[in-house]
């Protein structure tokens, strides 16, 4: 995904944000990190991503429909795609929390390529979103529960509940998404108020992994628990969620498929959708300890390229006695699992901790960046870039977002790579024509330069569009630079020298139809071998569907492009073709 294709789509939430406006630049110094913030104001109908060294200080402006507000989050990925909420006109009956519903794709030059909505008088989205590495989007929703429900679940209170669940989202169509895994609270409760009750166990505080129903800081309210931060770790595959009425953040198994997710077993930690770990208020589940939080926002793991606390957890927190803080913490990784001590709390000491100039009772969030400074978001106020003695070296005011998110020049402007090969399977010192493109979204003239490598070592060439001839299998890769920008970015492809395979590809009146294709491909009813394999790959070398014996396969799950299409037969014969997808 760009900002990590130029960051390996930055590849969690850590890309993103944006908004309004009045801009002023204070104490700009060789210690800034980056040049361009990007945020967008609560309630307005326009992004903003502002140069933080240069005037005008407004680098790219997005404006959306007065009916296309932003509610909360605005995100910025692969391609220098915004991903957005809002709140649809017919989204009437919620009226707690920050509510949306609505979910926005927006490409740099305001084009809107999906536009979805969730909701209902039963559910809605709302607060914080994340975009992923696979293009698909979490959610978060309330689902209401009614007072029948509730009494059954344990509650010691006889009242709706607005429960909490999470779900990932694949867009299939300009206004279409497949809800692909999802994640329910009310499947993880416990409670030691009635032995008749779902969810009754002996013990609180030795069931860590669920949620005491009978817990609140809330009253009776039915937003009991609010959840509000949301973020995704790659590595791990795990979700770190915060909860505003819990003052605690939770982390859960995303390896699992729906059905684990709904148990207590199974996916990468064994646990189902149970919680791995929690932080912030041991009195939540009956145990003795540190009170941290006194509402907490953007939970987010820390970047493992950041020096001072790689792959760290961190929280904002709203209100404590004095000025908001950011609390950083190492928490006791052990594998896809944490290191507990049962009937005890998880230690609640931060690594870090920075108290803010201002008080934000709701909402904010901080960004620690690569070089050890950090950004630290006023929800209601401006945005701050600090060093890490805490010196404040940058300002920008009035900006009254939920979030902000800083970007170096090349995360912005850079030049986003692919690279292909055809033939992908060829005999030994048989041609491979290599191919490679750059897009450089941002740039009115970009100007590349081109360097291929390859492992093992051995092939170089500056040309765009190179043939070469492997004698093993080989990874190719390709660097290209935009001159005018000075940012590169790398791609690769990977060639499979097969022993034995034929010089020439057998049946060279074979055909594949329609191409370009909506998604359905047809194999050509002369092609008459009965064992072979259909491998398809995107342009970035990865396979991405693999069909047996069929003689039709269906793309249309997947995004617009080219794709290459190889086709061996079980003496290891094999013919490659371009394919064009246009849905």
């Amino acid at each position: 995904m760009r900002i990590n294709q130029k960051l390996k789509i930055m590849n969690r939430k850590n890309i993103c944000l944006i908004s309004i406006v009045f801009f002023i630049c204070t104490n700009l110094s060789a210690q800034q990190y980056g040049l361009y913030t990007l945020y967008a104001t609560k309630n307005q109908s326009q992004a903003f991503l502002i140069d933080t060294a240069n005037t005008p200080a407004t680098y790219h402006t997005w404006t959306f429909p007065s009916n296309r507000k932003t509610v909360y989050s605005t995100y910025l990925t692969k391609g220098d795609t915004l991903v957005r909420n809002y709140k649809p006109s017919g989204n009437t009956t919620w009226n707690t929390g920050p509510i949306h519903g609505g979910i926005q794709k927006v490409l740099w030059n305001g084009t809107v390529v999906w536009d979805w909505t969730y909701y209902s008088a039963d559910y809605t989205l709302h607060h914080d979103i994340c975009p992923m590495p696979n293009g698909n989007v979490l959610l978060i929703s309330y689902e209401k529960k009614t007072d029948v429900e509730a009494t059954q679940a344990g509650s010691s209170s006889n009242i709706q509940f607005y429960a909490e669940k999470l779900i990932e989202v694949q867009p299939t169509g300009p206004s279409t998404g497949t809800i692909v895994w999802e994640w329910h609270l009310w499947d993880h409760l416990c409670q030691t108020y009635d032995n008749t009750k779902d969810n009754y166990v002996t013990s609180i505080v030795n069931n860590p992994q669920l949620l005491n129903i009978n817990y609140t800081t809330n009253g009776n309210n039915p937003d009991r628990w609010h959840m509000n931060g949301l973020d995704y770790n790659p590595t791990l595959d795990q979700i770190v969620v915060s909860m505003h009425f819990m003052n605690s953040i939770f982390v859960i198994d995303h390896s699992t498929t729906t059905a684990e997710a709904a148990g207590h077993t199974g996916g990468n930690s064994g646990m189902g959708g149970d919680f791995l770990y929690r932080w912030g208020n041991p009195a939540s589940y009956g145990a003795t300890g540190t009170f941290t939080f006194n509402v907490v926002h953007d939970a987010h793991w820390i970047p493992s390229n950041n020096p001072n606390y790689p792959n760290y957890l961190c929280g904002f927190q709203n209100n404590p006695p004095s000025n908001s803080k950011v609390d950083i913490w190492n928490p006791p990784y052990n594998g896809y699992n944490y290191t507990l001590t049962p009937g005890q709390a998880s230690p609640s000491t931060y690594n870090y901790e920075f108290t803010s100039v201002f008080t934000s009772n709701n909402e904010g969030n901080s960004q620690q960046l690569p070089n050890g400074n950090m950004l630290v978001n006023n929800s209601f106020g401006s945005v701050y870039e600090i060093n890490s003695a805490g010196t404040q070296l940058w300002t920008a005011s009035n900006t009254n977002s939920s979030h902000a998110y800083r970007f170096t020049k090349c995360e912005i402007r850079g030049p986003i790579v692919t690279a292909s090969a055809s033939p992908m399977s060829v005999s030994l010192g048989s041609p491979v024509n290599l191919s490679s493109s750059a897009v450089s979204v941002t740039e009115t003239s970009p100007s590349y330069t081109y360097s291929w490598t390859s492992i093992p070592a051995g092939f170089t060439s500056s040309s765009q569009n190179p043939t070469d001839y492997p004698t093993a299998t080989t990874k190719y890769l390709v660097t290209i630079t935009d001159n005018n920008a000075g940012c590169s970015d790398t791609a690769s492809v990977t060639v499979d020298v097969v022993s034995g395979l034929t010089d020439k590809p057998f049946n060279q009146n074979f055909c594949l139809f329609p191409n370009p294709t909506k998604g359905l491909i047809n194999i050509d009813e002369n092609f008459t071998d009965n064992d072979f394999t259909i491998s398809v790959f995107n342009t970035y070398g990865d396979l991405v569907l693999q069909s047996r014996n069929s003689k039709q396969i269906d793309l249309s799950d997947f995004s617009n492009g080219i794709y290459f299409l190889s086709v061996t037969t079980e003496n290891k014969n094999s013919i490659n073709k371009k394919i064009i997808l246009i849905k």
